[in-house]
């Protein structure tokens, strides 16, 4: 796959956006945060491994959605096997440091089975397996904010927003026999940032999304990407062109990373989070 640059003016964050074989929300997920004032380069897997030196250049890393390697042997744990055991000084040094991650669908299953969620100093305690009803979900579904997490991605989102999710394995499993203990860890910890409104696929109490304790690192079933603009919402909307719930979640880590955290366009963004 040839690599796509794209560069915008000014001094911005920039965004590796990882590529790669079955990953296909690479294009969706760049546009987010360009949008969201930042620059994107879209970069195959196997580019990172050749040069791991390039994460230097870069203030955050995206895991996209899609289907890693065709989900062999279970969804984004090729992928994680391949950054582990080829690229791991590297991205475990970009995670140290502090640069913010974010792991959507496919890369949020990256994320958990590389061991990096929820906790990453830890031996795995969760994993994301096969939905109850063993079928694939491609739907709209509300979410319920939990107030207290840490994340600066998930900064001031209203106490529900509604996002589309498309995954076949996004049920969330806690550690057999020490699922409540784990639990109450979470949340003292503040790292569940959203909840399904609804059960939709068995997650242990609708669980939609990790953070690590920083709250840098973030991976999520929905898909914000996927809602950059109401002109996508499920329904018809009065001013398509307006910000869909989405991109707040991509403009939030651009403040962040700008020391912009006063949020001073928030009640220009508020009007437009309701569906």
């Amino acid at each position: 796959m040839e690599n796509s640059i794209i560069n915008i003016t000014g001094t911005a964050p920039r965004f590796l956006i990882l590529a790669g074989d079955g990953i296909n929300c690479e294009r969706e997920t760049a546009a987010a945060f360009i949008a969201a004032g930042g620059k994107a380069d879209i970069i195959h897997i196997n580019d990172v491994i050749e040069t791991p030196k390039m994460l230097d250049g870069y203030d955050g890393i995206a895991l996209p959605g899609g289907f890693s390697f065709g989900d062999e042997l279970g969804s984004g744990q090729l992928l994680a096997l391949k950054i582990r055991y080829q690229l791991a000084d590297a991205f475990k040094e970009f995670v140290a440091s502090g640069k913010p991650v974010i792991g959507i669908c496919n890369g949020f299953q990256v994320l958990v089975k590389l061991g990096l969620l929820p906790f990453p100093d830890d031996l795995r305690k969760a994993t994301l397996t096969a939905n109850t009803d063993g079928q694939f979900i491609d739907r709209w579904v509300k979410l319920e904010m939990a107030p207290d997490c840490v994340s600066p991605w998930v900064k001031d989102l209203p106490p529900v927003i509604e996002l589309p999710v498309r995954h076949g394995e996004g049920r969330l499993v806690l550690k057999p026999g020490a699922e409540d203990t784990l639990y109450q860890q979470l949340l003292e910890n503040g790292q569940i940032p959203f909840y399904y409104q609804h059960d939709i696929n068995g997650s242990y109490k609708n669980i939609a999304g990790l953070c690590d304790p920083s709250g840098l690192v973030l991976g999520m079933m929905p898909h914000p990407e996927a809602f950059l603009y109401n002109a996508t919402y499920r329904n018809i909307h009065t001013d398509p062109q307006s910000w869909g719930q989405g991109y707040f979640v991509f403009k939030n880590i651009l403040r962040y990373l700008g020391g912009q955290e006063d949020h001073k366009s928030e009640q220009e963004g508020q009007q437009h989070y309701a569906g």
